[in-house]
Order: structure tokens, then sequence, then C-alpha cells
């Protein structure tokens, strides 16, 4: 069974910066693509960004330029640097990994105008 934790998020004013960062634990055999998705209210969770293990990473249009993913593979340890944030980025923040497809219990990040 693999674990996935969150934390970093937080109350900001629009401009100001988070960083979220995702312990993972237990039985990981390998880990591909790593990944954050949030979910705000009445909407449908949408891709933030993912890095896989070959260096690829993948942006939504909306944080391009504003969010970098980083992860160590050696600590199984995923973040996300969130700078100029704006009130649309209020959501709940996840963290998912595959292949296994676990998710994270979640962290919400609040952006006041």
């Amino acid at each position: 069974q693999v674990q996935l934790v969150e934390s970093g998020g937080g109350l900001v004013q629009a401009g100001g910066s988070l960083r979220l960062s995702c312990a993972i634990s237990g039985s990981i055999f390998s880990i591909n693509t790593m990944g954050w998705y949030r979910q705000a209210p009445g909407k449908q969770r949408e891709l933030v960004a993912t890095s896989s293990r070959g260096g690829n990473r993948n942006y939504g249009d909306s944080v391009k330029g504003r969010f970098t993913i980083s992860r160590d593979n050696v600590r199984n340890t995923l973040y996300l640097q969130m700078n100029n944030l704006k009130p649309e980025d209020t959501a709940v923040y996840y963290c998912h990994i595959l292949p296994s497809g676990s998710w994270g219990q979640g962290t919400q990040v609040t952006v006041s105008s």
C-alpha cells in the first residue's frame, strides 16, 4: 500500500507564493509519473503539472510560467512551487503517482484578492 501526504497549503494573497510537498511512502516498486492536480468547488479535478522519471514536465495552460514541478527520486518527494498566485488558483491540490494510481488526501490552497 502506498501513502501520499501533501503539505504546504494555506492562505496567501494574490501575487504571493507557496510551495507544496508530497511525501510518498509504502510499497513503492517503481514510480514513473508524479503529478499535481487540483479541484475547485463545483468544478472537475484538473491537471496542474506532471513530471516523468525521464524528466519530461507537463503543465496545465493556466499555470504555465507561474508554477514549477520538481521531484526528488531518492526521497520519493514531489514539489510544486507556485508563484504569482491568483484567486482562481484557489482549490484543493492533490498529489498523484503512476503506475499505482494512488492519490493523496489533498491540501487546501486559498488565494485572496
